[in-house]
């Protein structure tokens, strides 16, 4: 079975940081049942989810939405089957619960869509305080 468990969420005040971290469990982050990508997304009470960032499985195609391009960034480390989202410049607009999630497509065309992942998380809170 494979497990993807989220931390690092919590409460910041506006033009502070995070660092989400997403541990892999059951198969190797770079082996995960034929998985090319793992991505990041996020959702707000009442409102759709929402892609965030993805990376490809040598890290070498990363993307990002125009809403927090040169704010997030989100990298890998396949040995230790950890994906992590460092977020800065938080805005209030960032507050939603955020997902890690691993998918089978790199294609730019389908990390944004939730139906590239076969794998969630369960989630972790990021509020951010104006």
């Amino acid at each position: 079975q494979v497990q993807l468990v989220e931390s690092g969420g919590g409460l910041v005040q506006a033009g502070g940081s995070l660092r989400l971290s997403c541990a892999a469990s059951g198969r190797t982050l770079s082996t995960f049942y034929s998985t090319d990508v793992m991505g990041w997304f996020r959702q707000a009470p009442g409102k759709e989810r929402e892609f965030v960032a993805a990376i490809s499985r040598s890290g070498g195609n990363i993307y990002y939405p125009d809403s927090v391009k040169g704010r997030f960034t989100i990298s890998r480390d396949n040995a230790k089957n950890m994906v992590y989202l460092q977020m800065n410049s938080l805005k209030p607009e960032d507050t939603a619960v955020y997902f890690c999630a691993a998918g089978l497509s790199a294609l730019e065309t389908r990390v944004k869509t939730t139906t590239n992942y076969v794998y969630w998380g369960q989630g972790t809170q990021v509020t951010v305080s104006s």
